[in-house]
Parts: C-alpha cells; sequence; structure tokens
C-alpha cells in the first residue's frame, strides 16, 4: 500500500545523494514530488526520469539554497505544478570542512545561507501553502547534536541551530496538525562525503557499527516521518548515524 497516494511533496536539494534517494522513495510511496537544484540539470533531470519510469510524478525546479527568492519561487511554482502541498523535506546543505581558523567569511556565509537561512525560508513559505496535517522534515546532521569530528565547527552549529528550530516550530504549529521533525544523518556515503574520502576514517571510527551509512537509509526515515503512522512524532530530532552518537 502507497502510504502517500495523494500526497505532494517538495524536496530541496534532490539532484544527488540523500535528496535524489528521498524523493525516490517519496515517490515509490505514491507522493508526487517536486524537487530542486542549483546547477546540475542534468542531474536533477534524471531524478525525474527515473520516477516517470517508475509510475510516478515529479518535476525538477532550479534553485539555489541560498537564494531567498528562488526558493520561495520553487515552493510557489511546486503548488501550482500539483495544486497543493503536504510535505515539505529541507535537505538542501552543504559542508566545508576545514579547521575553523582557516575557514573563510564567505565559507561560513555559504554555510549559514544554505543549511539554516535556506530553511527558514523554504519553511516559512511553506506554511503558507501547506495543509493543516502535513509534514516538514529537516535533514540535520549527527554533528548538530554531539560533535567529534575535527573540521565542522560552522557546519556543526548551522545543524545545531536547524534542531532547535525544530522543537520551537513544532509547538508553533501543532494546533494546524502539522510535524515537525530534523532527520539526523551520521556519516553516509555520498559525493560530498565518500566512504572512500579523507575525512571518512575519523567518522568511521566514531561509529558503533564502524561503517558508513546508505542513503536509502536516510530516505526510509524521512518515508516513515512523512507517513500517516508518525502522525503523534513532532519536534524530535530522530537519529541515523550507525550509533555514532551513541
Amino acid at each position: 500500500m502507497a502510504t502517500l497516494a495523494g500526497k505532494v511533496a517538495l524536496v530541496t536539494g534532490a539532484s544527488r545523494g540523500i535528496g535524489a534517494a528521498i524523493a525516490r522513495r517519496l515517490a515509490a510511496e505514491g507522493a508526487s514530488v517536486a524537487i530542486t537544484y542549483a546547477r546540475d540539470a542534468d542531474a536533477a533531470s534524471q531524478v525525474v526520469r527515473d520516477i516517470e519510469s517508475a509510475g510516478g510524478k515529479a518535476i525538477a525546479i532550479r534553485a539555489d539554497a541560498a537564494d531567498a527568492a528562488a526558493v520561495t519561487a520553487a515552493v510557489e511554482r511546486a503548488v501550482s505544478a500539483f495544486g497543493k502541498l503536504d510535505v515539505l523535506v529541507n535537505n538542501a546543505g552543504t559542508a566545508i570542512p576545514k579547521p575553523f581558523e582557516e575557514a573563510t567569511l564567505e565559507e561560513m556565509d555559504r554555510m549559514i545561507d544554505i543549511n539554516l537561512r535556506g530553511v527558514l525560508v523554504a519553511t516559512h513559505t511553506a506554511l503558507r501553502q501547506m495543509r493543516d496535517g502535513g509534514r516538514i522534515i529537516t535533514i540535520g546532521s549527527s554533528v548538530g547534536e554531539r560533535m567529534m569530528t575535527p573540521g565542522l565547527a560552522a557546519y556543526a552549529a548551522t545543524k545545531g541551530a536547524v534542531k532547535m528550530f525544530t522543537q520551537g516550530l513544532a509547538r508553533e504549529v501543532a494546533a494546524r496538525g502539522i510535524t515537525v521533525n530534523n532527520v539526523q544523518p551520521g556519516p553516509i556515503d555520498t559525493d560530498l562525503n565518500p566512504v572512500a574520502g579523507d575525512w571518512a576514517t575519523p567518522q568511521i571510527a566514531n561509529t558503533a557499527l564502524k561503517r558508513y551509512g546508505h542513503v536509502n537509509d536516510i530516505a526510509a526515515m524521512v518515508a516513515f516521518v512523512a507517513g500517516p503512522e508518525a502522525g503523534f512524532i513532532t519536534g524530535a530530532s530522530l537519529t541515523v548515524d550507525g550509533g555514532t552518537n551513541a
């Protein structure tokens, strides 16, 4: 049974990695899916084709998560295309791993603009369009709760902010039956954080399972939180990290 049949979802930053896996999983559960991408139109088009070839509905919208006007327009276009919005997944994010004292102001601004400001803008716009009983899900990080990996101090700060935003907003929109949750991945094998990368060794060492996770591990959690069985879960930070924070 398709748990999201008849629902409309918007997934930001979904041309690759975790976002693409989330988009495909939500579509497999029956949702019509709009995805945003910043630069790689070909990759975004491939995600749409994958969904359509499996019998689903999807569109791709170019919108850099750091561009507030573009993010706002993307939410509105998704609603225009599919007639409503039931699920927002704030997935777009970036990390620039390096010792904090070596980071430039531009790099810090980029992480803040995408990881935090972009989440605020997308959520602010979506709430005006979302029906009662909707779902807002943000992809945070296990380092937003417990920080053990050198080089991610500024990134962890943005994800910690997302965690607190989730808790605060959950109380504000509860009367509408809208749930707000934060899914916190640990080390997941993606282009931005490959299992063969230079930063992989300390991350693997910090996990209980001594390995990286797969993008589908995150997509499965998001699909559950977006579905009807998660209606009593809100304001939560749900960690999927192989025991990194255990």
